[in-house]
C-alpha cells in the first residue's frame, strides 16, 4: 500500500495541472498560428528597439524535442509542440517563468521520407478551456488547459486514409464557432501512389469537428492537404473560412462547408507545396508559392465570384513579384512584407504594393526569414537565427537593431518557427531549444 501511494504522490507531483496560473504581465495573448488574429501581426506597443549588443534580456529557456512548430500563450500558460523519442508531447508551462505544469503524451511511429526531424510542424490552439494538436502523423488531439487530460483524440489517418505528404501532415486547425475546421485530405483505401499528383480525393479534403466532443459534423472536397492552414474571413458580410489547399484556394461556409468558390493554383512539379497562408486584405486575397507560379491577388466580388487583380504565373521567374514558400506575407495599409526564394542561398525580404504588385524594395541575401508585425516594426527571424528588426517603411529597407546569430548561442538552426509575442515577452524557437526574451518592459 505505502509503495502505491507514493506512486499516486509522484504523478500528481509531475503532472503540476492543478497549480494556478495567473499572468502578472499586461498584453496580448498569442493562441493560436498568427497570433490573434492569425495575420501574424501583435497589437502589443513600447517594445525595445535599441538592443545592447548581445540581443534581449533572456528570461527563461526550455529544451525542445524534435520538431518545427513555434509556441502559444493564452492566459499565463505557453503550449509547445514536440517529439521526444517515440512520443508526441504536448507541454504546458508558466509562460513568464518556463515552470512546467504538465505534459501530455502519445505514440509515434512516423517517420520523414526526406530526413527532417520527425516531430510536429503544426503549432497547438488553444481556445477556452481546450487546447487542440495536429501531429505529423495525422493524430488529432483535444486537450484540458488546465491539467493535460485527454478529452477527446482521433487518428485522421485511420478514418480518413490520407496518403503521406512530403513532410507529413503540417496544417493547424481553426476554431469557428462550435468547430474545429481541420484540413485532411483524405483518400480511398490502398497504397501511395508513387507520384503523389497520381492520389484521388474521396472528399475529406477538409473535416469540420464538434471541438468538445470530436465527433464529425461534415465534409467535402476532393483536393488534397497542404502545408498551409486554414483561415477566417469576411466578404461582403458572408463569414467564409479560406484554405490554400495542395491544387488552390478553396473559400467555403464553416457551418455547413458548402463551396463559396475555388481557384486552381500550384505548380507543376510533383514536390511543390503550397505552404503560406492566404493574406486577407479587405475584399482582396494574396496567394503566393516559390515553386513556379508565384504571387496572384484576387478580388472577391458582392456575388462570391474571385477576380483576378494581377498574376505573376506568366512572368519570367526573375520578374516574380514575391514567390512566397513557407513564410506567409505581413500586411501593412497598402502594402505587403514577405519572403521571396525557395532556397536558403535565394532568400530576400521585399516590400510589394498590394494594389499593383509593384515591389518598392528588395532586400537580397536575408535567407528566409519568417515575419511578425508588432508596434511598426517586422521582427525578422532567419533560418540561420539572426534577428531584426525593421522598420515598416514602403520607401526602402530601413534596419532598426540586429541580432546575429553568432552572438547568440540560445538560437541553432534551423530556425522555422515565426517569433511568437504575448505579454510583452519574445518566444523563440532554434534547433532542441525555446528561449523567451523581454520585449516589452514591464509595466510596474
Amino acid at each position: 500500500m505505502g509503495r502505491h501511494v507514493l506512486f499516486a504522490l509522484l504523478l500528481v507531483g509531475c503532472s503540476g495541472g492543478a497549480e494556478p496560473v495567473k499572468p502578472t504581465r499586461t498584453g496580448s495573448d498569442w493562441p493560436r498560428l498568427g497570433g490573434p488574429n492569425g495575420d501574424f501581426s501583435s497589437p502589443e506597443k513600447g517594445i525595445l528597439t535599441k538592443w545592447p549588443e548581445k540581443g534581449l534580456k533572456k528570461v527563461w529557456e526550455a529544451r525542445l524535442g524534435e520538431g518545427y512548430a513555434p509556441p502559444v500563450v493564452a492566459d499565463g500558460r505557453l503550449f509547445h509542440f514536440d517529439r521526444f523519442d517515440d512520443n508526441a508531447t504536448l507541454t504546458a508551462r508558466n509562460a513568464e517563468t518556463g515552470k512546467l505544469l504538465w505534459k501530455y503524451q502519445y505514440p509515434t511511429e512516423y517517420e520523414d521520407s526526406y530526413g527532417y526531424e520527425p516531430g510536429p510542424r503544426a503549432c497547438p490552439v488553444v481556445d477556452g478551456d481546450h487546447v487542440y494538436v495536429h501531429g505529423v502523423d495525422g493524430m488529432l488531439c483535444c486537450v484540458s488547459v488546465a491539467d493535460g487530460k485527454e478529452v477527446w483524440k482521433v487518428d485522421t489517418k485511420k478514418v480518413y486514409h490520407f496518403h503521406q505528404n512530403f513532410f507529413g501532415v503540417g496544417s493547424v486547425p481553426l476554431v469557428v464557432g462550435d468547430l474545429l475546421i481541420v484540413p485532411v485530405g483524405g483518400s480511398p483505401k490502398g497504397p501511395r501512389p508513387v507520384d503523389l499528383r497520381d492520389a484521388k480525393g474521396d472528399g475529406s479534403c477538409v473535416v469540420a469537428f464538434d471541438k468538445k466532443a470530436g465527433a464529425e459534423k461534415y465534409k467535402f472536397g476532393d483536393d488534397l492537404a497542404s502545408y498551409s492552414s486554414p483561415q477566417f474571413a469576411t466578404f461582403h458580410g458572408q463569414k467564409t473560412v479560406l484554405y490554400f489547399a495542395r491544387g488552390g484556394l478553396i473559400g467555403f461556409d464553416p457551418t455547413t462547408g458548402n463551396e463559396r468558390f475555388t481557384f486552381k493554383y500550384r505548380a507543376k512539379s510533383m514536390e511543390s507545396v503550397n505552404a503560406a497562408n492566404p493574406v486577407v486584405v479587405g475584399d482582396t486575397i494574396l496567394l503566393t508559392e516559390c515553386y513556379e507560379k508565384g504571387a496572384v491577388l484576387l478580388r472577391v466580388t458582392k456575388e462570391m465570384k474571385l477576380e483576378t487583380v494581377w498574376s505573376d504565373a506568366e512572368n519570367d521567374r526573375r520578374e516574380k513579384t514575391l514567390l512566397g514558400h513557407w513564410c506567409t506575407p505581413v500586411a501593412d495599409g497598402k502594402h505587403v512584407y514577405g519572403c521571396s526564394g525557395r532556397h536558403e542561398s535565394e532568400g530576400d525580404l521585399r516590400c510589394v504594393e498590394l494594389a499593383t504588385g509593384k515591389v518598392t524594395w528588395v532586400q537580397p541575401r536575408t535567407r528566409r526569414v519568417t515575419l511578425t508585425k508588432i508596434d511598426g516594426h517586422l521582427l525578422c527571424l532567419a533560418e540561420d537565427g539572426t534577428l531584426t528588426l525593421v522598420k515598416l517603411n514602403p520607401d526602402k529597407f530601413e534596419t532598426v537593431a540586429v541580432w546575429h546569430e553568432k552572438d547568440n548561442d540560445e538560437l541553432r538552426p534551423p530556425c522555422w518557427a515565426p517569433p511568437v509575442v504575448a505579454r510583452g515577452l519574445l518566444y523563440l524557437r532554434g534547433k532542441g531549444k525555446l528561449a523567451c526574451y523581454e520585449l516589452i518592459p514591464k509595466k510596474d
